[in-house]
This record gives C-alpha cells, structure tokens and sequence, in this order.
C-alpha cells in the first residue's frame, strides 16, 4: 500500500508540474477550443470535450509505454 501511495504522489507532483508548465505556454486545460460552455440567464453547463479527449490519448500513450511485456 505504501508503495502504490508513493507511486500515486510522484504522479500528481509530474501532472501538476506539467500542467503549470502548459499554463505557462499559454495552454490553458479545460479552456481549449471546442469545449463546450453553454450560460443562461439562472446558470449554465460546462463539458470539456476537447480537453478530455487530449487527457484520455495521453493517459492511453503513457499507459501503452509502461505496460508489462
């Protein structure tokens, strides 16, 4: 359990230093184009499409590079 805490933690210090560094660039995850936002006059509705795809290929990429062989 110990070892899967440590391994979570590293994952999150990587995510948030890449995330930072994307910020930095000027691309801002949860604001690209083609997500979808739609505001009315008691509220509105937010769906990151784009964004999701973007973090579902690259969750998929890093998981077929480290998988067991």
């Amino acid at each position: 359990m110990g070892r899967l805490l440590l391994v979570a933690g590293a994952f999150l210090v990587i995510a948030g230093l890449a995330v930072m560094g994307l910020e930095r660039l000027g691309i801002h995850l949860g604001r690209l184009p083609g997500d979808i936002r739609v505001e009315g006059k008691h509220g509105g509705i937010y769906f990151p499409v784009v964004t999701c795809i973007l973090v579902s290929v690259v969750v998929s990429l890093i998981g077929w590079l480290f998988r067991p062989r």
